[in-house]
This record gives structure tokens, sequence and C-alpha cells, in this order.
């Protein structure tokens, strides 16, 4: 079976692409300039092996121990024990699409030439990519200081033929693993160990499908929100472009225009044109003010990963062009970190103010509907409780707020002595992703109901077709049911993308 060709060079690679990646979809080849580029730094590194002069991590210990001088004939033991001795990851593993992410983030900054090592192990990581072997990388034990230390040492384990990986559904032995799939491991020599653990990776993995799907859920936000204020009777108003010129923040301004498109068509906008009602809540008025600034801190989070996942982490840095291998600090991975934070409260402000609009809907005070919209109301229930858990996701996720990025813990005796703690925000991040995805999805759950009482009057053609979707797979709720299982299908339309797919055909 065909299957598309991505070509990799430490430059141009883009976070779509790593979607495609992590899903399978391509098979990564590498760019013959960025073979040139690998070959050419890696005669570097072996020339300084070969001499005299200490060269950190060539022919050193690794952090505090960089003073301590290696002898040439341990060369390739130092480099396989640091590989060994950095393996102290735990917890669960990172899911296979964001290891496969991983992968490839690793052999992309490879890629680009500075790293050293031989194109024979760069070439092994990519035959595990295409064959289907993802390393076991255990979740925690990443404090962002030399990039993500641990992480990437579960992903180099299975380089050289140790740890775990998972191949064709199943986890087994690295070593297994490799010969099932046809590959041999490598036998590391001078800096490879190295070259394989420095980096941002782990974090960036995690960050860029974190920053996909925060991207999605920023416009299902929207769609929630104008099927809730059509089931409300709202203004569509306070969406029109002057309002939003006189304040031109760009994530306001587009969500203001996208809410437009989304309400265009509406029968039940007319329906309210001469009624008493001067202006709606906030949760309603000022979706653009709300999710535009969320979209705004998504637009900052988006513009630091375009740049890390095309950028040389890595300690020493080998420059062929001068001779020079020099150590810096590009590991570090504060830059990600902040980001990884504004994605999460970006994420925790679409879910808190969802909620909000879910009481509007199930509070009789303020909708002129049923209470929690049930049929027959006080022998059910209806919507009551999914209103509750909406709150409680909600909560759940402003305490994940908290700060990852100023967090700092020394390490390494005092020489890692600012850490970034970047992993632990993409994972907070990724977690916060889904409570919001879920309170959108009970949003859209609850505000199909109040849409059908507003019928046979059809709301805007994307609340419309929103609407349509879920009642495709979501009855009405004529009497209590489990309403968990309701939350859980439009979930899956949310996470297949089915619903964006479906909103864009009805508003294009």
């Amino acid at each position: 079976m065909y299957r598309p060709r991505l070509l990799i060079d430490g430059d141009t690679l883009r976070l779509e692409e790593i979607l495609q990646v992590a899903r399978d979809e391509v098979t990564v080849e590498l760019s013959p300039e960025a073979q040139e580029c690998v070959r050419a730094s890696r005669e570097l590194v072996e020339k300084v092996a070969a001499g005299d002069t200490p060269a950190y991590g060539i022919n050193t210990g690794f952090g505090t121990l960089a003073e301590v001088r290696i002898d040439k004939k341990d060369l390739a033991e130092l480099q396989r024990n640091l590989i060994l001795s950095h393996a102290a990851g735990v917890g669960t593993p990172l899911p296979l699409p964001e290891a496969r992410a991983l992968l490839l983030l690793r052999c992309n900054v490879l890629a680009k030439g500075f790293s050293g090592i031989r194109l024979e192990t760069l070439q092994l990581a990519l035959d595990m990519l295409n064959k289907g072997v993802v390393p076991v990388v255990p979740e925690r034990g990443s404090v962002g200081a030399s990039g993500d230390l641990a992480p990437l040492a579960h992903l180099a384990l299975v380089f050289i033929g140790e740890g775990e990986a998972f191949y064709q559904g199943q986890r087994m032995p690295a070593r297994q693993a490799l010969e099932r799939a046809g590959l041999r491991p490598v036998v590391l020599e001078a800096k490879e160990g190295l070259a394989l653990v420095n980096g941002t990776q782990a974090m960036c993995a995690v960050g860029t499908l974190l920053q996909l799907r925060a991207e999605t859920l920023a416009l299902v936000a929207d769609i929630a929100g104008s099927m809730t204020l059509e089931g409300l009777l709202g203004s569509h108003k306070p969406f029109l472009p002057e309002i939003h010129d006189v304040r031109p923040h760009e994530g306001q301004k587009a969500c203001a225009a996208h809410l437009l498109r989304l309400l265009a068509g509406s029968d039940l906008v007319e329906t309210h044109v001469n009624c008493s009602k001067v202006q709606d809540p906030y949760s309603l008025r000022c979706m653009p003010q709300v999710h535009g600034a969320a979209r705004e801190g998504l637009a900052f989070a988006r513009r630091i990963l375009e740049v890390e996942v095309n950028s040389a982490t890595d300690n020493p840095l080998v420059f062929v062009d001068t001779g020079h291998i020099l150590s810096g600090g590009n590991f570090h991975g504060q830059p990600l970190s902040l980001a990884m934070d504004v994605t999460a409260m970006a994420l925790t402000q679409l879910s808190s103010i969802s909620e909000r609009r879910v009481e509007q809907l199930v509070n009789p005070a303020l909708s002129n509907l049923p209470p929690f919209l049930a049929k027959n109301p006080g022998l059910n229930s209806g919507f009551m409780i999914a209103q509750v858990t909406s709150a409680a996701l909600v909560a759940e996720s402003r305490v994940l707020c908290h700060p990852a990025s100023v967090d700092s813990i020394p390490s390494s005796a005092g020489r890692e002595d600012h850490v970034s703690m970047g992993m632990t925000a993409a994972l907070k991040g990724r977690q916060v992703a889904d409570f919001t995805r879920t309170c959108l999805a009970i949003e859209l759950l609850v505000a199909s109901q109040a849409l059908d009482y507003r019928l046979p009057v059809k709301a805007g053609r994307g609340p419309r077709a929103a609407h349509e979707l879920v009642r495709s797979r979501v009855p009405t709720l004529e009497k209590d049911r489990e309403i968990h299982r309701d939350i859980e299908a439009v979930c899956e339309l949310i996470d297949s993308g089915q619903l964006i797919q479906v909103v864009r055909a009805a508003t294009a």
C-alpha cells in the first residue's frame, strides 16, 4: 500500500507533519543534504575523540563529572553507561502517538548535523519509526534541565537493544522488537549517547500534539457557544465587526468573525428582535473577548513550538564550519515550559466559560426553559449533574494551571541549578485538554437539548449542523438515562474531527 513520504532535514518540519507521523500515516526519510551534514559533524567528533584535548561528553564525564577525563578505550562504555544510568523514568508510558512524535523529533534534531552522531545510528532511529518499533518511554522523571534526560534515555535504550518497545501492538523487550522488525541494535561510539539524551524532544512531542488539539478545541468552543446562544435566544449583535475593529486583538476578531459565520442563516434570531432583554450574560456576549484571548495564548505557544521542533538542542554542539565543539544551554526547556503553561490557562478559560453557559442553559431562572432541560422535571433530573461534572473538571483544571515554569528545583549537585519543568507543564496541559474536551462535549449535549425545545424554528447553519450531528449519535433526552454514555459519544465526535468537518461544510 502506498504511503506518502516525509523528508526531514532538521529545518523545515511542520507541526501538522508531526501529527501525521504520530498517527503513522507517512514514511519518514532523511534528505540527502541532511545526510551530508550528519557525516561531516561525525568526522569532526571522531577527530576530537582521537586527540588528547578534553571535550565535554566526548572524552569526559557528564554534568558535575565533566572534569573527569575518560580513557580512549572506555569511550564506548562511557556512552552506554550514560544511557543506562539516565533511564530512570517512572510512571505510565507515553501513548504511542506521543512516543512516535518523540522519536521523529529526535531524528529531526540529529538531522541538523550539530550532534555528531553516526549516520547508521540515525538510520536505525528512522527504521524503527517506519517499521513500528516504538520505545516504551515513562512519562515522569524529567525536570527539563539538560532537556528531557530520562525520557530520551529510555528512547535511546532501544537503540542499544535494552529497555522495552511496542511492536505490532505488543509490549516486549527491545531486542526482541528489533529482531521481529528485522533490525539490529547499535554499539554507541564517542558522543553518541550524549547526542541521544540531550534535548527538549519529550516535552516538545507532548506539547505539539497538545497544541494541535488545543487549536481544535478553540474552534469547538465557538461551535458549542453558538449553539448555546441560539438555544437561549441570545443576540448576534455583540459579534459585529465594528465592535471588534475598535479593539483589534487578532484572536478576538477571528472569534467574532467565526461566530458570525456559524450563526448565519438563523431563523431563531428573528423570533426575539423585539424582546425586552437588553444584554446577554458575559458568557454569551463576551465569547470573542474570552475565546479570542485563548486563541492569542495558543498562537504564542505555536510560535514557540514551530521554532523548537527545528532547533539544535544538544550539548555540546558540533560546528563543522569553524571546527568548534561548544557547550551551551540550548537544552533548557524554559521556552516550552512557559508556552505549555499558557496553553493550559487558555484551555481552562475555554472550559470555564463553557461551564457558565451550561449553567445558563439548565437554570430555569436564567433560560426560561424547563428546569435542567428535563421533560417532566421533578420525576426526571435532566442535565442537573452534567453541569456538576463540568464544574468539577473546571475546578481541577484551575489547580493544574499552577505554573510549572516557575517551579525550579536544582539538580545534579547544583550544576543544573535552574530547571524548566517543561515536561510537567506539557503533561498537565494534556490533562487540561482532556477536561476541556469533556466540558465542551457537555455543552454541546445540553445545548442540543435546548435547541430541541426551539424546534421547528431553525438555528444558524453552524449550530444547526452540530445539533443534527449530535442527534445522529445521541437522541433527545425524554427521560433520565446514563448521561455519561451521551457525554462519551459527543467526546468521540470531537476527537474524531467529525464535528469540525460537518460544521465547516455547513458554513463554507
